[in-house]
């Protein structure tokens, strides 16, 4: 990659086609999230850009690897906000509120993603390899050929990955 080697014009034309794909992934992972979400893809996206700027001693393996590291950063962002949400939910610093007072508190969505980040946690001490598979194709938006030029293993691994995590997942979830 020229920009890493510090070709300052390979930067500068990256950075537009880089920006535009992480806020494809962003805009993907805000759908899914509640109603009522105070977080734009942009923010994300600019969030996952800070985030960067402290990850350079990471060495890539291109852009596969890149996006793959970019959407790890994304379900944390995500989920350490949804775990903000759900804790001010719950009383987190509030004071008393009557009953008759509170307002709709939304579909849930934030339990959800926590419930399945706690899931995927658990998968991964079980078969890390699965639980990557997740989260790059569910958090990184990766296609079956990016996830496993990343993961450096066949599609057919990463199709029968995906198809048993995702239903490894499900009856964890559902058990909570």
């Amino acid at each position: 990659m020229a920009w890493s080697d510090g070709d300052a014009r390979a930067l500068e034309a990256l950075t537009p086609r880089v920006y535009r794909e992480l806020r494809r992934m962003a805009a993907g992972f805000m759908r899914s999230e509640r109603s009522g979400q105070t977080m734009q893809a942009t923010a994300l996206v600019h969030e996952v850009y800070l985030r960067l700027v402290d990850v350079h001693r990471v060495p890539l393996r291109g852009k596969a690897h890149f996006f793959a590291i970019c959407a790890q950063i994304m379900r944390r962002i995500l989920v350490d906000a949804a775990r903000k949400r759900d804790t001010v939910k719950h009383g987190g610093a509030l004071g008393r509120v009557e009953l008759g007072d509170v307002p709709d508190l939304g579909s849930g969505k934030d339990r959800e993603l926590i419930a399945l980040n706690d899931a995927l946690d658990e998968l991964k001490e079980g078969d890390p390899r699965k639980a990557k598979v997740v989260e790059l194709r569910y958090f990184g938006g990766l296609s079956v050929e990016e996830t496993a030029l990343v993961l450096n293993v066949s599609e057919g691994t990463v199709t029968r990955d995906w198809r048993l995590a995702r239903l490894w997942l499900l009856a964890e979830i559902g058990k909570s």
